[in-house]
């Protein structure tokens, strides 16, 4: 009978403390039957035995126990060679530890590509000195020990073990006559590209002494630095040369006290042989030999089997850490190693997710320690009183809370949900801090409440009671209706159709918002106007990759679609300058334009050419000259061009140039605030000073926006007046064009005469009558 597995929990409740709820859960079932549970597999596996089912455990010593411990397990069933070479002493820490090396942590068998980066080095004395670096828990592993066979045994043990990504060794051969060495060895048993070789100078062991000192977390006398540093200078070394090689090739410097550092010499573990084909996760590799150490934690486990509350305290506190503490405690541990363009850009909305998901990532583990602190109070044993005042008493914590408090909002938590993930990451930052944060807010806010209205009057049309609205991050917002509840067909309003087991997964126009587009030799540019957050932008990037998916030979994601073939994509999206380039944001603008205007293809196929933007970096009156000239030479050109912008000015260019089409996203104004459709209309839609609004939102003074209003109808006026006259002196200019767009239409279409000679008919009306519709 075998106890339940154990589940990963946090950094702080599962690194620091070396416990895990899983295992005391498994404990808990155990006790709850009477049983104690226990076992030790070393090279002839044996079960896991339930000991003393009948009576009060025995007393037994420190040393009696382990030896109890096997002499319970005659004539047991063979396990698994896979499960082989295991030593469990408790199910409490050993398992805690152990779910941390699946995040990542060591080379165990959990299949995640290698996050370690390994250092090695050899005196001729047949000692080796191993650094072995894990990127994604922020953790250094430095050990250093004899090599007892010339073919260096307990080193390729150690390479098969870690599988690390990089492997850094010195460039000649520094081991005694008829050794392999250390170089040799990564040659022979690591890819070519994972063996890195630095020179001898990168492995100093005094600055590696001091680098380690510095990054530790650790206090440096706990680590035993000060007395072994001297004896294990080679791990030191080898720590050294790792450590520079990251920060080089990286390009981040670790920051001071974050690494989790561990220092073992060779006398504090035992060396299993590792030659199964299951690797064993990083403290299961080298149990301890340590009588103190384990006498510690036998000490821990006799507390927690005595003491009910604590026990269940402890199980119910490590629930409150998040799984991924660990890994975004380790993104805290870097920073960047000079200021560099993409560091200095303004984060883009990934890039500020990411961030607020660490921030309420650590903020729940934070919010656990009050808890935990409260559970290990009373607690007696060395191990969780070391827990206790190392951690529930650092002052430090306090301070990291009040500092999030002050910005995070107090009822924000942790959640793996994707849709309350978004949604709490959306409301983290407490209102009024930003205002254009609090008007996406809004928006969002509205969106949500339209998918679920949609949801339920498709509930009520369709006699679909279980319909359901699920979102993830691939998908978005899709439908989820049970194949039992569709008696007939499923209605045509339904879209993207797959069946997933019982249920059909689907979505429908009106939740997906298609917009339309149309471009031709008549109709050579299309200029997208709204405001901020209508939906320019994923237009854009949605028109490129139809292009690219039509043109490597996949379906596109459209009712229907006839392109053309087109040579090359230009694009113009985003803002930010280059300070490597030194370049400013207007600079950097223009060279990008630039390289458009002077590699636009005139061939038959034509480019496509997608600009986000443009002249918005300068002065307004050299931006709008820029753009309208921009535009006037790629009319002249027979390239495609979508180009949005928020200058109204440049929709003159449609009263003038008839193969510009002036297109805008739908936007509603309501007791001023703006309620986005993410639908494309044709023509000009003014959204009345929709930047005041904004402006006004984000806190300007009344006065200042009164100012501005009466400033802004005045240019309007303007404006009106100049378009009306463009609009009559060029009207005659602008039919013919349209007559010969709808022409060329017609010339191309694959309907009958019939509907042909009828729409010729309609376009000669229409144009006799000074109107085309």
């Amino acid at each position: 009978m075998r106890p339940p597995p154990a589940r990963e929990e946090g950094f702080l409740g599962r690194r620091l403390l070396g416990l895990d709820a899983g295992a005391l859960e498994a404990a808990a079932v155990g006790k709850a039957r009477g049983l104690r549970w226990a076992h030790v597999t070393v090279s002839q596996p044996l079960p896991s035995i339930p000991l003393f089912p009948n009576g009060p455990r025995p007393k037994l010593g420190y040393k009696s126990r382990a030896r109890h411990l096997l002499a319970q397990a005659s004539s047991p069933p063979r396990l698994p060679a896979s499960d082989s070479t295991v030593a469990e002493l408790g199910a409490a820490e050993m398992e805690g530890d152990a779910a941390g090396a699946g995040d990542g942590g060591g080379g165990g068998g959990g299949g995640d590509r290698s996050s370690i980066v390994i250092g090695l080095i050899e005196n001729r004395a047949k000692e080796v000195g191993v650094a072995a670096f894990d990127l994604r828990s922020a953790s250094l592993h430095l050990s250093q020990y004899i090599e007892t066979s010339c073919s260096y045994h307990n080193t390729k043990t150690l390479l098969h073990f870690y599988d690390p990504m990089v492997a850094i060794v010195p460039p000649n051969k520094t081991a005694a006559d008829g050794m392999v060495g250390v170089s040799e060895l990564v040659g022979k048993h690591l890819p070519a590209n994972k063996k890195i070789t630095m020179a001898r100078g990168c492995f100093d062991d005094t600055k590696g002494a001091v680098m380690v000192k510095n990054l530790s977390a650790r206090d440096p006398s706990a680590l035993g630095l000060d007395t072994y540093c001297k004896q294990y200078y080679l791990c030191l070394a080898a720590a050294s040369a790792t450590i520079k090689w990251i920060e080089s090739e990286r390009g981040v410097i670790i920051t001071n006290h974050s690494l989790s550092v561990t220092f073992n010499g060779s006398f504090d573990h035992m060396n299993i042989d590792s030659t199964r084909t299951r690797l064993l996760r990083a403290n299961l590799l080298q149990p301890l030999k340590d009588i103190q150490t384990i006498n510690t934690r036998l000490d821990c486990l006799d507390e927690l089997m005595s003491n009910e509350e604590l026990f269940f305290g402890l199980t119910q506190g490590l629930r409150k850490f998040p799984k991924e503490s660990d890994k975004v405690l380790c993104h805290f541990c870097f920073k960047p190693k000079k200021d560099t363009d993409k560091v200095l850009k303004p984060a883009n909305g990934r890039k500020s997710q990411g961030l607020i998901s660490d921030i309420i990532v650590l903020k729940t583990a934070l919010d656990a320690i009050p808890f935990l602190s409260k559970v290990l109070r009373g607690a007696k044993s060395f191990l969780l009183r070391n827990i206790y005042q190392t951690i529930c008493e650092n002052p430090k914590y306090a301070s990291m809370r009040k500092r999030i408090g002050d910005v995070i909002d107090e009822d924000v938590v942790h959640s793996r949900a994707p849709f309350v993930a978004c949604t709490q990451q959306c409301f983290a930052i407490k209102a009024g801090i930003d205002g254009l944060l609090d008007v996406a807010r809004r928006s969002f806010c509205d969106t949500s409440e339209a998918v679920h209205n949609l949801a339920n009057k498709y509930r009520e049309d369709f006699k679909l009671p279980n319909l359901k609205i699920p979102y993830n991050n691939r998908l978005g917002f899709y439908f989820i209706i049970p194949q039992k509840d569709i008696t007939e067909r499923l209605p045509n309003k339904f879209i993207q159709v797959v069946r997933h087991g019982k249920n059909v997964h689907c979505s429908s126009l009106e939740l997906a918002s298609p917009n339309n587009l149309f471009l031709s030799e008549a109709s050579n540019m299309v200029l997208v106007m709204g405001p901020n957050m209508s939906g320019k932008s994923t237009y854009l990037q949605q028109i490129c990759l139809i292009v690219i998916l039509a043109q490597i030979g996949c379906y596109v994601p459209a009712q229907f679609a006839s392109l053309r073939v087109v040579d090359r994509i230009f694009t113009r999206i985003g803002t930010g300058d280059n300070v490597e380039n030194n370049s400013s944001t207007f600079m950097t603008e223009m060279k990008e334009t630039a390289f458009i205007m002077q590699n636009v293809s005139s061939k038959y196929y034509g480019s496509l050419i997608v600009v986000d933007e443009l002249g918005r970096a300068t002065s307004t009156s050299d931006g709008l000259a820029i753009a309208w000239s921009c535009c006037e030479y790629l009319l002249s050109t027979e390239a495609y061009t979508v180009f949005a912008t928020h200058m109204e000015s440049l929709s003159e260019l449609a009263t003038i140039y008839p193969n510009v089409k002036i297109l805008h996203f739908e936007v509603d104004l309501r007791n001023d605030r703006l309620d986005f459709k993410f639908r494309l209309k044709d023509g000009v839609r003014k959204v009345s000073h929709y930047g005041l609004l904004l402006a006004k939102v984000a806190g300007l003074p009344s006065s200042v926006i009164d100012t501005a209003t009466s400033i802004t109808s005045r240019i309007t006026e303007q404006e009106m007046v100049r378009k009306d006259d463009n609009c009559q002196q060029y009207q005659s200019l602008q039919m013919a064009y349209q007559v010969t767009q709808r022409l060329i239409c017609l010339k191309q279409s694959n309907q009958g005469d019939d509907y042909i000679r009828e729409a010729l008919q309609n376009l000669k009306d229409g144009y006799a009558a000074g109107r085309l519709t």
